[in-house]
């Protein structure tokens, strides 16, 4: 009897962690004739995450994105969208995804209305359920003061929350966003990205950029993406510490910068000094912590010492130490 509850309750916690799973993404490689675009890529995304898809351009982030999607089956391994497979079930893969594409076709002569009615129907919303659905994403979407333009007459930034809008019209728990502020102006840029931060939690989000800001300001977890492999996943900060071979110091100080360079290159434990200005960005050890001996050693030499702190990987730090340590990979 015991055992029958202990194996009942490992049962119900182990499929409540795989739905938790929301996107799986396993050995998946992607061939075009004899040309790789994605080679043997795993990664998940968990329930009400939004990630970061990030990578340079021709690394393989739209062909994983319509990969995930459906619009073309990879040549190897599997996707699975809340435990639906995209080889064998497709059709309730597509179900549970809202798609935007990195350039979305539209019916431009159509006006957003009656857009959405037709987008809703093809996605088979119920009619008892439609007129409710569209007027939910309009809200959501903030097209209230457009639902009567066509959309050929839009701006970027409102055809963009169309697009948004097409994609959950049947409200899906999954969003999959490719490029979604490209071409955008950067009150355009906020606006979307506002829009799609506050979907976290309530849906699983992928979006693909190669903008750095994108991923920092909208995003909880990063996957990293180059030359058709993955190369990091994780938060930013995750990602930082395993990359660090060293740890960096960043040195306000007044005084002849080689001198000032020359006394901070003689600490144990410093690896390389750069000079920017008055400022100096100070490599060390990734295990020592020789601030104490730093400071002593500009005060002792008689310069002003303005300020001084440790200073952590940005993400543009980890993205460039990344993807430029192979260069010349054929665009995808």
């Amino acid at each position: 009897m015991k055992f029958t509850r202990f194996f009942s309750r490992f049962v119900s916690t182990f499929f409540k962690r795989e739905l938790e799973k929301v996107i799986k993404i396993e050995n998946v490689t992607k061939m075009y004739g004899p040309t790789v675009a994605v080679q043997d890529i795993s990664f998940q995304v968990e329930k009400g995450e939004i990630l970061g898809f990030l990578g340079p351009n021709g690394a393989g982030k739209t062909t994983t994105m319509r990969i995930i999607t459906g619009y073309f089956p990879p040549t190897d391994g599997n996707v699975y969208v809340l435990g639906y497979s995209i080889l064998s079930d497709p059709l309730e893969v597509k179900r549970r995804i809202g798609y935007v594409p990195e350039n979305p076709s539209m019916y431009n002569d159509m006006k957003v209305l009656e857009y959405l009615k037709f987008i809703g129907a093809i996605k088979d919303v119920p009619k008892s359920q439609l007129q409710d659905s569209i007027e939910k994403t309009v809200a959501l979407c903030a097209l209230k003061s457009v639902t009567h333009k066509r959309i050929g007459e839009l701006s970027r930034g409102f055809q963009q929350r169309v697009a948004l809008g097409q994609a959950l019209i049947n409200d899906p728990p999954v969003l999959v966003l490719d490029e979604p502020t490209s071409g955008l102006d950067p009150k355009q840029i906020h606006e979307i990205r506002m829009l799609i931060k506050s979907m976290a939690g309530e849906r699983t989000i992928i979006l693909s950029t190669h903008i750095l800001p994108e991923v920092s300001m909208t995003c909880s977890k990063v996957v990293i993406i180059n030359e058709g492999q993955i190369t990091a996943a994780g938060s930013t900060e995750e990602i930082g510490r395993n990359l660090e071979r060293s740890h960096q110091i960043e040195i306000m100080a007044e005084g002849p910068a080689e001198k000032i360079i020359d006394h901070i290159r003689k600490v144990k434990g410093v690896d390389n000094v750069i000079n920017q200005g008055i400022n100096y960005i100070v490599d060390v050890d990734k295990d020592s912590d020789v601030r104490a001996e730093i400071a002593k050693s500009i005060v002792t030499g008689d310069f002003d010492l303005l300020e001084l702190h440790t200073r952590s990987l940005s993400l543009e730090d980890v993205f460039l130490r990344l993807v430029t340590e192979e260069e010349g990979g054929e665009a995808r």
